[in-house]
């Protein structure tokens, strides 16, 4: 079974310690120092309920898998869009389709600027012969 990019993955090449902050901020889009800042934080004000927060925080890296090298995003613009298909999968598909709307008309204006009787660009198409 191939993996699928909106499950949950620890991130270990990125973590500190586990991968979990790590997996939680590359499945959110939040920045994982400030995940990892909060757990402390959460620990400090409840008093870390008896270990309870510990124990969450190594069952979730005790089940989750490592993420797939396959995975790893070439660029920013991949990443944040995985996150948004995470978060509202709905909405990802309307961005894509405006996005596809937006090229088809942007390549409509260009054929009609091109094929039109724009005798200053036959000019320089002559020009480049």
């Amino acid at each position: 079974m191939t993996p699928r990019r909106t499950h949950f993955y620890l991130d270990k090449r990125e973590g500190k310690f586990l991968g979990v902050c790590s997996g939680i901020g590359d499945y959110t889009g939040i920045d994982p120092l400030l995940i990892r800042v909060g757990f402390v934080l959460i620990g400090f004000a409840t008093g870390f309920m008896g270990g309870g927060q510990l124990l969450a925080y190594f069952l979730v890296a005790w089940l989750a898998q490592d993420k797939p090298r396959e995975f790893d995003y070439e660029d920013r613009e991949d990443r944040k869009f995985w996150q948004k298909v995470r978060a509202k999968p709905a909405n990802s598909v309307r961005d894509v389709r405006a996005r596809f709307r937006d090229i088809d008309r942007r390549l409509a204006d260009v054929e009609t600027h091109v094929t039109s009787q724009n005798s200053r660009l036959a000019a320089e198409i002559e020009a480049l012969r």
